[in-house]
């Protein structure tokens, strides 16, 4: 009998607007040792099944309306909350997708990890705080953390992103749980991370004999790892079976289509890069900080001596691991960050010698898409008022024509004109992303820095932002900075690719000559780092 057996669970939510069924009619089983990934779009009801087995979610609105589900012959559903409180962390553990959110800011690393130690529900097993301690810090060193015994005393915003994820495990595996369930536990970091992170679960996996649920939106991703796949969608079972089976013999219409929706190969279109003199020349590029973290002398390089030239009506791509300086950079071109010595051309001037006040008159010209788009949208401001903004600052339009301009935006980047007076909480992430690349565009930019602008989306919405993008800066004659830690979708969309390193640039070359032929062995880290959507790789 398998560990974990569940039975046609349905669970639903009622709200004011009637009745949503999140899960509908979902069955799966998965054994120790065996990992089993929860595949689909943003929404489908992989995180709502899971949670709803540990009775993490809020009743009401949900409500689970039928199903069984055993573990270890055990009816998770209908165990009291005592037990559900000593089954929890004890023998099932759960990773989560945002590890900063799930960390507490005030305590140590080495506090939270010890805390269900000496704290433990079955008093016969607490340990003592020192002892908790020999555990813990042994723990680190199995999930990779370099000097535990320091990184103990350590707090959570120590910690790269890929480092917390780390610690996450760690205290998901400290009670040596008997099945652990990752949601979308390395969506955010970069490859070179990513596939330390899967790794690591996978290597974690086979010595403690654990059985692991994996969800997640990128079929890629779960390729190395999964034995089993299940791909839902709007709380159905679209597919069902081995992992080999889903990639090669589907006969799934949805699966097909994430399938299809995985960035790979070269880009499809021309470049549109113009010759003659580049639009942005950086020469010397210097962008320091001062570090904080005690020692007032010493400075961060952010930006450490960069060179570039990005022609006219071209996308150029750029690379390397968080903290690398990409961001930065980025911002260094637009004014956005102080630079400590070198220069920005913009079109033969030079934005570094100009004054503030100058410096508000090439602002329409230079725009941003940032990573989350529900961060930089002002939750206060309908569709509207952030469309309408930029046109009226700008004197783009005026009262009487900025409405018709408005619908115009909204057509240009996808969205339905009936959502206009809506605010950005009502929308998808991907309808959002269009809200903000729509408001980029506003100003009729001749270039655009897009920072990680589809890094949280699922697949086949990142499809379609790709696509967008494309098309508008075939459309308007656009040059774009395309900033991005996924190497597939910088392959998929730039004509050339700029890597950086510790606030270095290490590397440049056209898109498929930095592929066949990388020369740093910095990129050819990054590129072996890339998952293959292949499960017989």
């Amino acid at each position: 009998m398998a560990l974990l057996e569940v039975n046609n669970l349905k669970v639903s939510f009622h709200t004011r607007n009637g009745v949503v069924k999140a899960v509908d009619d979902i069955s799966f089983s998965v054994d120790s040792g065996e990992t089993l990934a929860i595949v689909g779009e943003s929404g489908s009801g992989k995180s709502v099944t899971c949670y709803s087995l540990l009775d993490l979610l809020p009743k009401p609105p949900a409500v689970i309306e039928g199903g069984v589900a055993k573990f270890d012959n055990e009816d998770l559903l209908t165990c009291s909350a005592d037990r559900m409180r000593q089954l929890r962390g004890n023998h099932i553990a759960m990773i989560f997708q945002d590890p900063m959110t799930s960390l507490n800011p005030f305590l140590t690393i080495g506090e939270q990890l010890i805390e269900p130690l000496i704290y433990h529900p079955d008093k016969t097993q607490r340990l003592s705080r020192k002892t908790a301690r020999i555990e813990a810090i042994d723990l680190l060193n199995e999930v990779g953390i370099i000097d535990p015994n320091m990184r103990f005393n350590s707090y959570p915003h120590e910690f790269s992103g890929g480092m917390r994820q780390r610690v996450m495990i760690a205290m998901a595996l400290i009670n040596k749980p008997r099945l652990l369930i990752c949601d979308e536990p390395t969506t955010a970091l970069d490859v070179t991370i990513q596939a330390q992170i899967l790794t690591l679960i996978k290597q974690l996996q086979q010595t403690r004999d654990v059985a692991v649920i994996f969800i997640s939106h990128d079929l890629g991703v779960v390729a190395g790892i999964a034995d089993k796949i299940l791909v839902m969608c709007e709380g159905k079972t679209q597919d069902q079976n081995t992992t080999q089976e889903v990639f090669y013999n589907s006969t799934s219409d949805y699966t097909k289509k994430l399938l299809s929706a995985i960035p790979s190969g070269a880009k499809s279109k021309p470049s549109g890069a113009q010759d003659g003199s580049p639009l942005i020349e950086v020469s010397r590029i210097k962008t320091y900080f001062k570090d904080f973290s005690g020692n007032s002398n010493k400075q961060v390089k952010a930006v450490d001596d960069v060179s570039l030239s990005i022609q006219k009506g071209e996308i150029f791509g750029l690379v390397g691991e968080s903290g690398s300086g990409k961001s930065t950079l980025g911002r260094s071109i637009l004014q956005l960050a102080p630079i400590t010595s070198g220069s920005v051309i913009y079109s033969g001037t030079n934005l570094g010698a100009l004054k503030a006040s100058q410096i508000l008159a090439w602002r329409p010209k230079m725009q941003m898409i940032f990573q989350d788009p529900y961060a930089s949208l002002n939750p206060r401001m309908t569709v509207y008022e952030t469309l309408a903004e930029p046109l009226l600052y700008h004197a783009i339009a005026n009262k009487k024509t900025v409405a018709k301009q408005v619908q115009q935006l909204m057509d240009d980047v996808g969205l339905a004109r009936s959502s206009v007076l809506k605010y950005p909480h009502e929308f998808s992430g991907g309808q959002r992303q269009r809200i903000a690349i729509g408001r980029a565009i506003a100003s009729q930019p001749e270039f655009i820095v897009a920072d990680e602008p589809v890094s949280a989306l699922d697949v086949t919405i990142q499809a379609q932002i790709l696509e967008l993008i494309l098309s508008l800066v075939d459309q308007r004659n656009l040059t774009m900075l395309f900033i991005s830690h996924d190497l597939s979708v910088v392959r998929s969309i730039c004509d050339r690719v700029a890597v950086m390193q510790q606030g270095k640039l290490v590397e440049l070359a056209d898109t498929e000559e930095l592929w066949a032929r990388p020369q740093m062995p910095y990129t050819q880290e990054l590129l072996s780092a890339i998952p293959s959507a292949n499960p017989k790789n």
